[in-house]
């Protein structure tokens, strides 16, 4: 290994001071704006009900804000030094699993390109391999990625050749800028015109299949095909063309037996790729989430192969950042503050959450502890299943080197269809105590919880050049049922007997417990906003007031809480590379989702605990609509299909409207404006917050 260090963490000092001055100073007026509601409560004269339930909302509220304080104590960004890595001969294997589902609604050109990008990684080839897992079993993907490979015999050597970054061929032809095109030579243009050629009739091939034949066989068998076998490499001198492993996979789905989602294809791919490469570690990718930088794998390894936190260190995660996202980012698909603030402040207390998708993980740490390697494997059938090949290959995770792969014959891949099998996980620790827990419908996420309380740790890294991009949505519909989705199973985790305030309080560090407490119960802040939408204007309505008077000194205690919310938020935005219309944007979507999908997504969960609703997962369809994204590129809100989502916000708006108008009335008829400010600010302030999404509601309202 060449000298000098992997890895660089720096602490953003400045920044953690200026944060920790700030939940001082906010904190102090939080209580004195709690002390001032309790204590008029409880010895004031006051109106019961009203003041009640806004007591409660704040005290949810507060809550909720001191869960979000722990991302804030000790934010830190790390680098990476690639040239100190050891030469390929003597980097670590990686697998590659994509998943994919529904084709009709994950377009399978898309998918192939994912995969393409992951198959040109700037990795030896004869250590990388790529396992496609298609729980839709359409015979149009396993078509597609037939052609996927014949096409990539020639884009991986044109890559390679020419040192093309953007190795996503859909993307590097759609550029609109020559960044890429550096050589400019007769050679080059003439294999780039070639290749495209080539791109074009590959597209237009899989476009054709596609028409044709579209179906998803809930009752079928397992499947497991080699569609490249990288053992071929070794007759090829030209390092340049040589590929990696290409395994189709398509696992047993019987009506009978619960198939556990996203997990469950993830633990089939974990056993299956066991005993074909046996990689020690794995890249998880989204179908729709390409590979933007040919160099994520070496970047992840500067991480896992630093001896100082690779015997601890259970998985390296890169942000998820979106190809087509606008500017305006109405539908704040762009995540902000999730990926440059929280991520970056959770990665400063032991690790941050596992996003499900971009993360390079160990797949040790999915079977044992830190210093722990064989817990399990003492009792190896009864926690791993029947399959002696599979328990076999888990010796060589334990630190030692991993044993040339044997040729693929006929018996092994008959063995991975039995590990792909429904029934192989009956009577065995998987989705419990092995692999991917099923205990949660985010399974990526919640077990990356579980991976933390267990005793490992992950790091977090915000390259300059995004590593991975994504698809974001781009209609209101979509938004609401991938919010639904998340909220609903991470309020199930937060109630369950992994909650954080109660499993997770002995087993991780207090700050990293708190920001687990946030992702899994923030989005019970649809029930303070969604009072804060009702009882205020009502109050304002009728002249019963709920804040002290404008000119009394408690008032500033609520204006302090208000204002230094809104400076905090914008800060945050500002110093991430925000402006201030993304901070207005994501104020407003902030509202919208709240009183929307964050307010479904926790009635599902009560629904669910009543027997009244069963555990399901809504797919959100990833193609393009033209009509949508001219709407979203405009800034135009899309709620076409979404009116079950919007019936709380339409309601709140049209209340909100109309207290509002009533309110200024009464002000004007009872001249008590020193007493009304606090509400009228509030329902003003709502008002214009509403102004966008008036815009786009009255349309649908008068359909």
């Amino acid at each position: 290994m060449a000298s000098g260090s992997l890895n660089t963490c720096t602490v953003q000092k400045s920044r953690a001071l200026l944060n920790r001055v700030h939940i001082l100073f906010h904190f102090t007026a939080i209580l004195t704006l709690l002390y001032y509601r309790i204590s008029n409560l409880f010895h004031g004269n006051v109106p019961l009900v009203s003041w009640a339930v806004i007591t409660i909302s704040e005290l949810i509220f507060t809550f909720l804000w001191i869960l979000t304080q722990a991302f804030r104590w000790r934010p830190v960004v790390r680098a990476v030094e690639m040239e100190n890595l050891p030469e390929d001969d003597k980097l670590p294997g990686v697998d590659v699993f994509i998943c994919t589902t529904e084709s009709n609604k994950e377009p399978v050109v898309e998918v192939m390109n994912t995969v393409l990008s992951a198959m040109a990684l700037d990795y030896p080839s004869d250590k990388l391999a790529v396992y496609v897992s298609d729980d839709g079993r359409a015979p149009m993907t396993l078509y597609a990625i037939k052609e996927a490979c014949e096409f990539a015999r020639s884009w991986i050597p044109f890559c390679r050749n020419y040192g093309i970054k953007n190795r996503c061929p859909d993307a590097y032809f759609s550029m609109s800028d020559d960044s890429e095109r550096h050589v400019w030579s007769d050679e080059f243009k003439g294999e780039e015109q070639k290749i495209k050629l080539n791109y074009e009739k590959f597209k237009k091939n899989v476009d054709k299949d596609t028409e044709v034949e579209d179906s998803d066989r809930p009752d079928r068998p397992a499947y497991v095909e080699v569609i490249y076998d990288n053992s071929k490499n070794e007759g090829l001198e030209d390092n340049q063309s040589k590929m990696p492993l290409l395994v189709y996979v398509s696992r047993e789905r019987r009506p009978s037996h619960p198939h556990h989602f996203k997990a469950g294809a993830l633990n089939a791919l974990l056993r299956v790729s066991g005993i074909i490469s046996n990689a020690p570690y794995t890249l998880v990718l989204d179908c729709d989430m390409y590979c933007n930088d040919p160099t994520s794998a070496k970047q992840a390894m500067c991480f896992h192969l630093d001896p100082k936190i690779s015997g601890s260190l259970a998985y390296a995660q890169f942000p998820q950042v979106f190809y087509n996202v606008s500017k305006n980012d109405i539908y704040d698909g762009q995540a902000r503050s999730a990926y440059k603030t929280r991520y970056q402040g959770m990665d400063g207390i032991r690790g941050t959450v596992c996003a499900g998708t971009g993360y390079y993980l160990k797949k040790k740490a999915l079977y044992c502890r830190p210093s722990h390697e064989d817990e399990f494997l003492s009792e190896a059938e009864k926690n791993f299943g029947r399959s002696s090949q599979f328990i076999d290959s888990l010796m060589t995770l334990n630190g030692k080197p991993v044993n040339k792969r044997e040729n693929l014959s006929v018996a092994i891949i008959e063995e991975a269809r039995s590990l792909a099998s429904c029934t192989y996980e009956d009577n065995t620790e998987w989705g419990k105590e092995i692999g991917y827990s099923y205990d949660c419908m985010l399974e990526s996420t919640f077990t990356g919880y579980l991976l933390h309380c267990k005793g490992w740790k992950s790091v977090y890294l915000y390259p300059k050049r995004p590593c991975f991009l994504g698809c974001a949505t781009i209609d209101m519909k979509d938004a609401m049922v991938q919010l639904m989705n998340w909220s609903s199973a991470l309020v199930e985790a937060g109630l369950s007997r992994f909650s954080p305030l109660t499993f997770g309080m002995s087993r991780v560090s207090i700050l990293q417990n708190l920001c687990y407490g946030y992702f899994m119960f923030s989005h019970f802040f649809s029930v303070p906003c969604f009072l804060y939408g009702i009882v205020p204007q009502l109050c304002f309505l009728y002249g019963i007031p709920l804040y002290p008077k404008v000119t009394n000194p408690w008032f500033a205690a609520f204006a302090t809480v208000f204002i230094s919310s809104l400076c905090q938020h914008l800060y945050e935005v500002l110093s991430s590379g925000g402006s201030v219309s993304t901070w207005w944007n994501e104020q407003r979507i902030w509202m919208i989702k709240s009183v929307t999908a964050c307010l479904f997504g926790c009635l599902d969960v009560f629904f669910k605990w009543l027997g009244i609703a069963k555990a399901s997962f809504r797919s959100i369809n990833k193609s393009i609509d033209q009509e949508k994204l001219q709407k979203y590129e405009k800034g135009k809100f899309n709620f076409k299909g979404a009116k079950n989502f919007m019936i709380p916000l339409i309601l709140l708006v049209l209340l909100n409207l109309v207290c509002f108008i009533g309110g200024i009335r009464g002000l004007i008829h009872r001249r008590n404006v020193e007493e009304m400010f606090g509400q009228g600010f509030l329902s003003l302030y709502i008002f214009v917050l509403s102004l966008p999404i008036l815009e786009g509601l009255i349309p649908k309202l008068s359909n």
